[in-house]
């Protein structure tokens, strides 16, 4: 087979292992992204990579020692509180444990961006929309034509409407980022520990995690409205222990709320010829620590898929029927997993989803 055209909407994670593993197999991509460079906006907080989705993704890529020296083993120590600062779960990893390192977003997304080709990503080249036919249409009434098109590209996809009439809805549950340095204030900073805090209420959380360069990024979260006002989020957690509350009183960055959207559990679409999704284009879910892990996995796969073709349909097919299967798995899981987080119940349903995992 002779090499196809291939472009990938969106240089998220999942678009970027894909290019990267097409790359390595020797087979050329195109990167459209609508943001105009890598250091466009914040990535976020931090990632811990599976060693049985992400960390595959990165030893497909030819990136996981690279990975390992930048990773936090010592990231997957977990802490759960009441709402009155009792702990009631504490877990470290073991020497050695490197099942679920933590890495921030930005570093592995600058991991995987330093690896391309140069020129491999089309910075401050949004699309508006793709066709059946292979065309890639841009807001200049411009379009180029390819023999794949690979919707990498998030929540609001450009690409999935060519597949498919559903789009995200609302999952009733927002969180509200900000951050703060440990230096600053190092009582809370060892609250949090080495890894993941988190404590749990009524209908409501507050999840601290660990980043590097001495940040920690906190999320005050819960299930309510979405036009609720920042400056109403601390009054959510009147009654909790002091300690807590200071997570977000001693807060040094604004509050940016994040409602959460989920695609329907099971989302799938009519195979056609030329265009598949990976990612949250495909199957966007609830942040239960899955999402991104999938996403490269899956651009990894689609990637070897193609390399080995001899027919580009039918490698896609065989790619989907993988993908999408497993992908509801995990959207059941994490659906359910938010609805036991999220809950009347407070920390007991919390527990019980944690002893389950």
């Amino acid at each position: 087979m002779a090499s196809p055209r291939i472009a990938v909407v969106g240089a998220g994670l999942g678009g970027l292992t894909l290019a990267r593993v097409l790359q390595i197999h020797g087979l050329p991509v195109t990167v459209y992204e609508r943001e105009p460079s890598p250091d466009a906006r914040s990535q976020g907080g931090t990632l811990d990579m599976h060693s049985t989705s992400g960390q595959i993704a990165l030893e497909k890529a030819g990136l996981l020692d690279r990975f390992r020296a930048l990773a936090r083993p010592e990231g997957q120590e977990q802490r759960i509180f009441d709402e009155t600062g009792t702990m009631l779960r504490h877990e470290e990893p073991a020497d050695g444990d490197e099942s679920r390192p933590e890495i921030d977003r930005g570093q592995l997304r600058g991991l995987l961006i330093d690896s391309l080709a140069e020129g491999t990503v089309r910075w401050g080249r949004p699309v508006d929309a793709v066709t059946r036919e292979g065309r890639v249409l841009f807001p200049d009434g411009t379009g180029e034509d390819f023999d794949l098109i690979v919707g990498a590209d998030g929540a609001w996809s450009r690409v999935r409407p060519c597949l498919s009439k559903d789009v995200p809805a609302y999952t009733g549950v927002t969180f509200v980022e900000t951050g703060f340095d440990e230096a600053r204030h190092p009582e809370q900073a060892r609250l949090v520990g080495n890894g993941s805090f988190a404590a749990y209420g009524a209908n409501r959380a507050l999840v601290a995690q660990r980043n590097s360069n001495g940040r920690i990024r906190v999320y005050a979260s819960f299930r309510g409205p979405q036009d609720l006002a920042v400056s109403e989020v601390l009054a959510l957690f009147d009654g909790w222990a002091e300690s807590l509350r200071d997570l977000l009183r001693h807060a040094d960055e604004e509050f940016v709320m994040r409602s959460l959207f989920s695609l329907p559990v099971g989302h799938t679409w009519e195979h056609t010829p030329g265009i598949t999704l990976l990612g949250d284009a495909a199957h966007l879910m609830p942040p239960l620590g899955v999402g991104a892990n999938l996403a490269m996995l899956e651009g990894a796969e689609l990637a070897e898929a193609l390399a080995a073709a001899t027919d580009l349909d039918e490698a896609v097919r065989a790619y989907e029927s993988a993908m999408l299967p497993r992908a509801t798995r995990w959207a059941r899981f994490t659906t359910d997993g938010l609805a036991a987080l999220y809950s009347p119940e407070g920390v007991k349903g919390a527990l019980r989803l944690y002893d389950s995992m």
